[in-house]
């Protein structure tokens, strides 16, 4: 076996040379950010239906834990988001990956046809969820 004394020096360039490299390799990627933007403004009957019928159980579901609810009012949207189009209607469900729209369901229809809806959307927006599907 080979012994090899290394002065100070070499070890720190060594271990800077091994760091740099480090930062160089790819990163897996982090999960991707999901969540539901609910676009509402104030007087929105629909709005106060979709929380009484759904915004109480939305956290603790497969849907809600894959894409966390975030409210906005229609006349102040956030500046982190892309939109596809400017929401006119509220309520408008968007869909969100990483600060970009990926789907939108327009109006509340009832809590049932909400569930179907947005389970129709999110499998079309991303396999992991078709695949998983309300199992997540």
């Amino acid at each position: 076996m080979l012994h090899v004394q290394w002065s100070h020096r070499v070890k720190v360039a060594l271990l800077s040379g091994l760091v740099l490299c480090g930062l160089a390799l790819p990163r897996p990627t982090a999960a991707q950010d999901w969540s539901l933007l609910m676009v509402e403004q104030a007087g929105c009957t629909y709005c106060a239906r979709w929380h009484a019928d759904v915004a109480p159980e939305y956290p603790a579901t497969p849907e809600g834990r894959f894409a966390p609810l975030r409210t906005v009012d229609l006349r102040d949207l956030p500046q982190d988001v892309s939109f596809d189009s400017r929401p006119v209607y509220t309520p408008t469900f968007v869909l969100v990956r990483d600060g970009q729209e990926v789907g939108r369901l327009e109006g509340y229809p009832g809590e049932d046809f909400f569930w179907g809806l947005l389970g129709h959307m999110l499998t079309q927006a991303d396999a992991t969820w078709a695949t998983q599907g309300a199992d997540g």
